[in-house]
């Protein structure tokens, strides 16, 4: 391991550091931070919650020189992120550590009012922060101009192009001078990553600090069998059993997490729902609420909770599981942030075991046992512990002729865990659960 002080950075910036409680880099910033402050270009592969922010904003602090002068709607230095929430918590890190060289840094993303953005531009910025769409959207009207931006940082790449930015990014960065330097960072990376890598990355330095789409090794993953109509009684038992200080879930569209937030409402659960139907005001609500501890699960769809950072999260349930198994590993990801241990339980009905194999094939790790590779009616099972709910009685059994329940408690590695196998070769009971039918597959995505 390496401390900050170890990777060349100004004492400025390394009393910013101490004043947040860093002393030792993680391994991406280890990597990173000397590759971007030699001015080379880089392609960074690297799960959520392994620091990227910081291996890419403390190279940018670093850079910016004392007496500078900023360009009206010139930014010196461009990030762009896929989310409002993402690109909030950068420029709020941003902001942080810039504190010692004066950062001037600007935020532009949809649901805010452009006014104040379009006032931010005029004035200059170093560090501009932006979502694709409303970057074009001020570019487009002449608010802001390219030409004379020295870097540019793609900030979780796969989930750009998941929502369709790809267009927008190319011609972004068509936009900027020639001469630049360039970092792509993405948790996974799919043909079409490398390719646009390929495409406006110059001679760039590979730097991977897990194999592509493992997850974290310090999240433990279990698989829980149950039927659709069960998961959300399921959920509140987990909710009360397990050891949940803080939990994400995940539901596959904005109707499914209303219903679902009212539904934990309803059973005496602390929760609220973020989608991209609410507006700017109540997510950010509601993402406050959480961070200080009021909310204690955040219900949430897949864009809405990318770049959500709480380091106090336990727990991630996908309640549905994702379409598109990338999104699998980018949700547990939301857990064991900073090297904290964190659990992933995912609720599986027997119409989602084809979902499951395709993350199965993508990080693989085993998740599903031999004997269940085909729709089987599934009720609600037992759990491991047997603890009771908060009403006294046992509050899942198995059905005879289900398949028997299993959790995989995975460290990354090919295959079940050692710890999951139990007598005579069954791994031990899981608990299991609850609720009603919708998000089933093949429905649109939130």
């Amino acid at each position: 391991m390496k401390t900050f002080s170890e990777l060349g950075l100004s004492e400025p910036l390394l009393r910013a550091l101490s004043a947040e409680g860093f002393t030792i880099a993680t391994p991406i910033q280890a990597h990173a931070i000397p590759v971007l402050m030699s001015g080379k270009d880089l392609l960074g592969i690297a799960q959520t919650g392994t620091g990227k922010t910081a291996a890419f904003a403390l190279p940018i602090l670093e850079g910016l020189k004392k007496g500078r002068k900023t360009m009206p709607k010139a930014p010196a230095h461009l990030i762009l992120a896929p989310t409002r929430e993402l690109a909030a918590q950068i420029a709020q890190t941003l902001e942080r550590l810039g504190r010692p060289v004066s950062a001037r840094v600007g935020l532009v993303v949809g649901g805010a009012k452009p006014g104040p953005q379009i006032r931010a531009l005029g004035l200059g910025l170093d560090i501009l922060v932006a979502t694709p769409g409303r970057l074009m959207d001020h570019m487009q009207a002449r608010h802001v101009r390219l030409d004379q931006t020295r870097s540019v940082v793609l900030d979780e790449a796969d989930q750009m192009m998941d929502l369709g930015f790809l267009p927008a990014i190319r011609q972004i960065l068509s936009q900027l001078p020639t001469v630049r330097q360039t970092a792509l960072f993405s948790a996974t990376m799919p043909p079409e990553i490398r390719k646009l890598g390929q495409e406006f990355l110059t001679a760039p330095v590979e730097v991977s600090v897990a194999p592509a789409a493992q997850p974290i090794a310090k999240i433990q993953q279990t698989l829980l069998l149950a039927a659709q109509g069960e998961k959300a009684q399921t959920l509140v038992g987990l909710l009360e059993t397990e050891p949940v200080n803080q939990a994400i879930v995940f539901t596959r569209t904005k109707h499914g997490a209303d219903r679902l937030e009212k539904t934990l409402r309803a059973k005496g659960v602390n929760a609220q729902a973020i989608h991209g139907d609410k507006n700017q005001g109540q997510r950010d609500r509601a993402l406050a609420a959480f961070r200080s501890g009021r909310v204690h699960v955040l219900v949430a769809t897949d864009v809405a909770a990318r770049g959500i950072d709480v380091e106090a999260v336990t727990h991630v349930f996908n309640y549905d599981l994702p379409n598109v198994p990338e999104a699998y590993v980018h949700r547990i990801g939301r857990t064991g942030r900073n090297g904290r241990e964190g659990h992933a339980i995912s609720l599986c009905d027997p119409s989602e075991y084809g979902l499951v194999l395709q993350i199965e094939r993508l990080t693989h790790v085993r998740l599903l046992p031999d004997g269940v590779r085909r729709p089987t009616p599934v009720r609600s099972l037992k759990t491991s512990s047997g603890r009771p709910n908060s009403s006294g009685q046992k509050p899942y059994q198995r059905r005879a002729d289900a398949p028997k329940p299993h959790a995989v408690k995975s460290s990354g590695a090919r295959g079940p865990s050692p710890a999951s196998a139990g007598r005579g070769g069954q791994r031990p009971a899981a608990r299991a659960g609850a609720d009603s039918g919708h998000g089933r597959p093949g429905r649109k995505a939130a």
